[in-house]
């Protein structure tokens, strides 16, 4: 158990107190601003967070233990229902759609960039076996420890760009990323939980299942008997040719698919596969308060500029691979489609495309492998066991649940590669790491600014961080 003042204070913070307390504060220790009568000259040097600070707020995006499989297995009729559109078994500080893991934090400090990595079902359950079960309990150590097992540093040098728009926006380009911040970006693996929301949707019942469309092309049959079929008062729009049926009308004549009703790729953007990334930002800004901390989300480096490297114009992001569509167009479609898909950062954090796999088939491979293989989330029937009381009802869920049909993985193959043959890239309508265009900024405050400006109560927390986690101010001679 840790005598940390500062940790024993966080832990004893109300959640209802971070709520009503919660404010941005965007104004770093260290940091001058300049607003007329309302400028102030700093006359403090920068403070980063410390390691411990650092820690924390990393452990406060990770894994905290298996969900829980309380969804229906059955219709009200006593038909099967899916069960098993999770991707994995360990559950995050957050929501995240069909347990996907899709976001990844990049932690930004004046030490360099670092990857925070999101372990396997199995390798979490065994970090989380060598540390207490209650963060109460955990040691200034386990925090250290905990942390230091999901960093994977990517650069030495801090995240940089000219203080310019189309870089930075307004008043950013004063305070954000200023030296001693900590910063957390998110980026967002839109390839997996694409496959994964799309296999889902092809198992629902007979009937029910969609014909999915390409909302950006026109329909193009193949002959007098595809166009009949399918042209029609489709889509709302009477005599009028509708849009694509991707991978073609074989899933409507084979009675797979119901042809009055569509799924547009267009639309799906990315499958709300980024909400995870919202939800983990607001519990920061609310850790940011309870730790006494500045916070404050806001618009980051633009992408695609903030996931490349290019010294030469003093742009100095990620370093993703861009992956070049390789295409031309007699009419473009919307963007990102025509644009280079920043796919991974190799080695390190890679996509399910290409050059990763060979083909979408492989990729759909690699996620029906992912979720039903020996080391899967319904495949690992001892891992899968553990948050259950009795491993007997583990056995009878992963007896029970529906995985996805040979006819959903061959549809599900037609569709991802259609979009990899029709646009040179996947996905095509959402980048295969989407960047949802906010970071998150921890700084010490300058507490000296906003005693000056605001009225104390606003700052009672920020003002009481020192006594709590320790002074910042560097050591005199």
């Amino acid at each position: 158990m840790s005598n940390h003042p500062g940790l024993k204070d966080l832990l004893s913070y109300p959640l209802m107190s971070a709520f009503r307390e919660r404010r941005t504060r965007r104004i770093a220790r260290g940091v001058s601003v300049h607003a007329g009568p309302l400028s102030h000259t700093s006359t403090k040097a920068p403070a980063p967070l410390t390691p411990l600070e650092e820690a924390v707020v990393i452990v406060s995006t990770g894994l905290t233990g298996p969900v829980m499989h309380d969804g229906p297995l059955k219709t009200a009729a006593g038909a099967d229902e899916l069960g098993s559109p999770f991707y994995n078994l360990i559950g995050r500080t957050t929501s995240s759609p069909d347990n996907s893991h899709a976001t990844s934090f990049f932690l930004i400090n004046d030490d360099g960039i670092w990857l925070i990595k999101r372990p396997s079902d199995r390798e979490a359950l065994a970090q989380m076996a060598t540390l207490p079960a209650s963060w109460n309990d955990w040691s200034d150590a386990d925090w250290l420890k905990a942390a230091d097992a999901v960093k994977v540093q990517i650069s030495d040098k801090r995240l940089e760009f000219p203080r310019r728009f189309p870089y930075y926006l307004g008043w950013n380009k004063q305070t954000s990323n200023a030296p001693g911040t900590t910063i957390l970006l998110p980026v967002v693996d839109c390839t997996r939980q694409y496959i994964n929301a799309i296999l889902t949707v092809l198992s629902e019942p007979e009937g029910q299942r969609p014909v999915f469309i390409d909302d950006w092309q026109r329909f193009e049959p193949k002959d007098l008997a595809e166009a009949a079929l399918w042209v029609g008062a489709q889509f709302g729009f009477p005599r009028k040719i509708p849009y694509q049926p991707v991978g073609g009308i074989k899933w409507i004549r084979n009675g797979f698919a119901n042809r009055d009703l569509s799924a547009p790729l267009g639309f799906g953007h990315a499958l709300r596969t980024d909400y995870e990334s919202f939800f983990l930002l607001q519990n920061l800004m609310l850790l940011a308060q309870g730790m006494g901390l500045g916070g404050w989300i806001h618009a980051s480096v633009f992408a695609p500029w903030v996931l490349q490297r290019n010294p030469d114009k003093g742009e100095f992001g990620l370093g993703f691979r861009m992956h070049e569509p390789k295409k031309k167009w007699l009419h473009w479609p919307p963007l990102p489609s025509t644009q280079p898909n920043p796919v991974g950062i190799d080695g390190v954090l890679e996509g399910l495309c290409p050059p990763y796999v060979t083909s979408m088939n492989d990729a759909v491979d690699a996620v029906i492998a992912d979720k039903y293989g020996p080391q899967g989330m319904y495949g690992d029937a001892a891992t899968f066991a553990t948050p259950f009381k009795n491993s007997a009802d583990a056995d009878e869920y992963l007896r029970q649940q529906t995985p996805f049909s040979p006819q959903a993985i061959e549809y599900c193959k037609e569709i991802c590669t259609y979009i990899l043959d029709k646009y040179g890239r996947f996905p095509a309508h959402v980048d295969a790491f989407y960047v949802p265009g906010i970071w998150l900024q921890f700084s010490h405050i300058e507490l000296e600014y906003y005693e000056r400006f605001y009225k104390p109560e606003l700052v009672k927390r920020q003002a009481a961080h020192d006594a709590t986690w320790g002074s910042h101010e560097p050591d005199q001679e």
